[in-house]
């Protein structure tokens, strides 16, 4: 986690909305978020869209279930999760579809289960905000790839039916080649 230790801050709170259910990591990449989960003693269920990611990720923690799917298909969990992680996994949809999975994220929490994300900023010009073919307002072509990215008044809009912000910051990590600006959020299941 060099560079990104963001989870940390985070895992008091994660540990009390948790209360013995699992985790859900949406967008697991090769587990680093997920063996932070892990060793803090979660039941980790990661969903990843790419097959070598989410082979990495089950070498990294073994005791994690990782799941190779599309973030939009049915999430393969059983019972409501008390957490639902999703660490710069939001961004490459329509709004239209953004909203609809931030309802199925809602939906598979526990009620008072949180959300932590992470959202590209609109003021993350290192990793498209600027400068590509627009589809949408800051939804744009990067590099062949659909990128949204987030000011807060989108932030707002996104989660105003059926959460209640904890926490919402702008800042930048340290954890590319440049820094990038993120908007951290964190939402409690309100309905």
């Amino acid at each position: 986690m060099a560079g990104d230790p963001w989870l940390a801050r985070w895992l008091p709170l994660l540990a009390e909305r948790a209360g013995g259910r699992p985790v859900l990591e949406l967008g697991c990449g090769g587990g680093r978020d997920t063996a932070t989960l892990a060793e803090a003693g979660h039941r980790v269920i990661g969903v990843e869209l790419l097959a070598a990611a989410a082979s990495r990720a089950r070498d990294r923690v073994p005791s994690a279930e990782i799941h190779c799917q599309d973030i939009r298909a049915p999430l393969p969990i059983t019972g409501p999760a008390g957490v639902v992680l999703a660490s710069l996994s939001l961004h490459y949809f329509g709004w239209a579809e953004t909203c609809d999975l931030v309802d199925r994220v809602r939906d598979a929490l526990a009620p008072e289960g949180v959300l932590l994300c992470r959202l590209n900023s609109t003021n993350d010009h290192h990793f498209g905000a600027s400068g590509h073919p627009e589809i949408e307002k800051n939804f744009y072509e990067v590099d062949g790839a659909p990128k949204r990215f987030f000011d807060r008044e989108a932030i707002d809009r996104l989660f105003a039916r059926g959460w209640r912000a904890l926490a919402i910051g702008e800042m930048v990590i340290d954890r590319y080649d440049h820094p990038k600006s993120v908007w951290e959020a964190v939402l409690e299941r309100n309905d």
